[in-house]
């Protein structure tokens, strides 16, 4: 697929992640959109500055999150956030956008995606079914399949989760066989294997036994640090960094160009 020599060119390849603050209709939405939308290109920006190969916008805090299909305010406030973030870190580099539509509406990602020119999506859970603090989770590869033929937007890569983090299997597999249905049988076009929860280490042994057995990119999803940037780079194509990007760690405070800096000096031995 040209769509992923384009965007995997480099090795590995660097998603920063835009996590929004609560959107409007959310719980924790604060009262001001624009205030979201502020937060969204500041943290854009600075990961575009600091050398990032790509960015993904996630509605993070929408906590909590619904099992299936968000609700339209939600894709209306996403597909302004994912335009605005596109000129704000376009206005440094041209650079490739991606969608992840917490928690697994991967339709209304797709969608979003076609409409504002994104380039990737995330879907969670993809095949199969996952016990997760929203309840039991189904895959969504069947009409997200067909939606995506009728958007025509074949171009727009889908990455798929294995073993994703914060749910457990409802009947448990290897994780590498579970990976290879989800690009045989579900149309996944990279694969991204996480920790348990969200900033947490990926299983090695897990990641080590991917690497065998998928061609498709394998994305480590969630802990990459810059002290751990280097070793993993040695096994994975890509990495999503989102926790280890903000002020003291926090996922909860903005980008900090420092920490994005020191991620892509880490790597940069390997990428020239």
């Amino acid at each position: 697929m040209k769509l992923q020599q384009e965007i995997f060119q480099k090795k590995p390849f660097v998603i920063g992640m835009v996590h929004l603050k609560a959107l409007p209709g959310s719980p924790g939405f604060g009262g001001s959109f624009d205030e979201v939308l502020s937060a969204a290109k500041a943290d854009a920006s600075i990961l575009a500055a600091g050398g990032v190969d790509a960015i993904m916008v996630e509605n993070f805090f929408d906590v909590p999150f619904t099992p299936n299909r968000v609700e339209t305010e939600t894709v209306s406030a996403m597909t302004l956030a994912v335009k605005e973030v596109m000129t704000a870190a376009n206005a440094t580099r041209t650079i490739p956008i991606g969608v992840n539509v917490l928690r697994n509406d991967g339709m209304s990602a797709m969608a979003i995606a076609a409409c504002t020119g994104a380039s990737f999506i995330r879907v969670n859970v993809l095949s199969g079914a996952r016990l997760t603090d929203q309840g039991v989770i189904e895959g969504i590869a069947y009409p997200l399949a067909r939606l995506r033929a009728n958007l025509n937007a074949d171009g727009i890569l889908i990455m798929a989760d294995v073993d994703v983090k914060h749910s457990a299997p409802l009947a448990p597999k290897e994780v590498h066989i579970e990976a290879e249905e989800l690009v045989e049988r579900s149309g996944a076009n990279a694969i991204i294997i996480t920790g348990s929860t969200t900033g947490r280490p990926v299983d090695g042994s897990q990641l080590t036994k991917l690497r065998e057995h998928v061609d498709v990119p394998l994305v480590i999803g969630s802990g990459v640090t810059a002290k751990t940037a280097a070793d993993l780079a040695k096994v994975a194509d890509a990495f999503i960094v989102g926790t280890s990007l903000k002020e003291d760690g926090d996922i909860r405070k903005p980008v900090e160009l420092s920490r994005v800096q020191e991620l892509m000096k880490a790597l940069q031995e390997g990428r020239d």
